[in-house]
């Protein structure tokens, strides 16, 4: 043991040291899981937002040192950055997509957990927290878009402004607080929630919110990654018109996640219903959910009225955002209720699929794992040129791809690790199979052993002859093997 501990190189120790250091913090609390195989990502879209969120701090602390949260400079801030700044069209790409795909991941994280019922599993505290940090995530990805103060954002400063003054009693006192007496105090204050008050709150919900045991899958994370930084090359953010107040600004709408908002403002019903009133409900009933479920089973498919709750809220914000017409719940309640208990009952009829697994021989992962390596010199080469030529969106679209190709080759790795550690069970030949049914038979019966034998033989010959077919060549030629065994 001495030896060995006398051998360590000083980046073994290092290691050694910091994990001693962290052996009595909160994060040896948490258990790590790295699949060793493949595994659906939808059991751990959490982590994969809580990766989204980190990249989203980095970024976001990269275009700090070059935004300035003043009126007059905050949009030539920001041009300047994407336009002007080393590296800084990346970043601004980088942390606009992923905020948007924090969002989406949020929210298809939480009717995951919805549909699963993994909430009835002593999970409230983490089912609450999780609706939480929800909003919170929307809300600071609201707060960051209108620092640009571009046209757009004045429209969702005006709405914003607008739906919070008329809340009752307080209202007045909240849009003071929050918005200031202008557009000067704005930009400072949303600039300090963007900045320091969400994200405080959004890191003390995630420590309450995780759980013990949490999986944190490789390729996955670098896939993620890459997507978002493909999306940045093929769809790079727009600066958007800067906001002046001696012109009149023109027609636009809100980001994706707001548009069902904006599209029930636009049905003229009262302000404080629509914009208030009506999201503060469907957060509320998101927050009491698991303790209204009082079903036994897990399934969605035995919990019809939850079910249909939740495919209404899912049809409610899809036609909102895309259409802005008002669905009435109730209804389409009753109708979703319908189609789960018909659904229900023809996936009983349905006879259960086995699962279809892809499997390379170790010479072929070895062939595709090289090839990978050359890709990827080859896209590091060309980002790099791209970079030298100016080619912002094209250099970071290939970045993308790097991602993505380096999250190919180490699920490879670990796909030819996992075969190599878990060998396929050895076949058995036809003759020695047909010979340990002889002996078993013969243990349990009491006909001769001449006898059973010729007639096993004369069974499998035939069975043979079938499978060959009339061919006299090669059955012939397998008879004289049969033979000679």
């Amino acid at each position: 043991m001495d030896a060995s501990l006398h051998n360590e190189n000083s980046l073994v120790r290092l290691f050694r040291w910091i994990y001693a250091g962290l052996d009595r913090t909160i994060f040896m609390g948490m258990k790590f899981t790295i699949p060793t195989r493949f595994v659906s990502p939808l059991g751990f879209l959490g982590m994969l937002t809580f990766i989204l969120f980190i990249i989203l701090g980095i970024t976001g602390a990269f275009l700090m040192l070059w935004y300035e949260p003043i009126l007059d400079r905050a949009w030539d801030s920001v041009e300047n950055i994407n336009d002007t700044i080393p590296y800084g069209f990346h970043m601004r790409n980088i942390h606009y997509h992923a905020s948007n795909a924090m969002v989406m991941m949020a929210i298809l994280h939480m009717y995951y957990q919805y549909f699963s019922g993994r909430y009835k599993i002593r999970n409230e505290i983490l089912w609450v927290t999780g609706i939480l940090i929800g909003v919170l995530t929307i809300l600071e990805a609201f707060t960051g878009y209108d620092i640009i103060f571009s046209e757009r954002a004045e429209l969702a400063i005006s709405i914003a402004a607008s739906l919070t003054n008329s809340i009752p009693i307080l209202g007045p006192d909240m849009r003071a607080a929050f918005f200031g007496s202008g557009f000067h105090d704005f930009i400072l204050r949303f600039y300090a929630f963007h900045v320091f008050f969400l994200p405080i709150v959004l890191i003390g919900l995630m420590a309450l919110h995780f759980p013990r045991f949490m999986v944190f899958d490789v390729p996955m994370v670098m896939a993620i990654a890459g997507a978002v930084m493909i999306t940045g090359g093929v769809f790079p953010v727009d600066m958007g018109l800067k906001f002046d107040p001696n012109v009149p600004p023109g027609i636009t709408v809100p980001e994706w996640y707001l548009t069902g908002l904006y599209a029930f403002l636009r049905s003229q019903y009262d302000k404080f219903v629509t914009g208030v009133a009506w999201p503060g409900l469907f957060i509320f009933t998101l927050l009491i959910v698991p303790f209204i479920d009082r079903y036994k089973k897990f399934s969605w498919k035995d919990r019809p009225i939850i079910t249909a709750i939740g495919i209404t809220s899912i049809a409610q914000i899809v036609v909102t955002t895309y259409w802005g017409f008002y669905i009435d719940p109730d209804r389409t309640t009753y109708l979703m209720i319908k189609l789960v208990k018909n659904a229900e009952a023809n996936a009983k009829k349905q006879p259960k699929k086995s699962e279809a697994t892809i499997t390379l021989p170790e010479k072929w992962i070895y062939y595709v794992f090289v090839a990978l390596i050359g890709f990827q010199i080859y896209l590091n080469i060309a980002a790099y040129y791209a970079v030298l030529n100016g080619m912002k969106n094209i250099s970071l679209f290939i970045i993308g791809i790097i991602m993505l190709v380096f999250a190919g080759m180490y699920h490879l790795y670990r796909h030819g690790r996992f075969n190599a550690n878990n060998p396929p069970a050895p076949t058995i030949p036809i003759r020695e199979k047909i010979k340990s049914d002889e002996q078993k038979s013969l243990e349990d019966s009491s006909i001769p052993k001449d006898q059973l034998s010729y007639e096993n033989q004369t069974k499998s010959k035939g069975l043979l002859n079938t499978l060959l077919g009339k061919g006299k060549k090669s059955r012939t030629s397998f008879e004289k093997m049969w033979n000679r065994e």
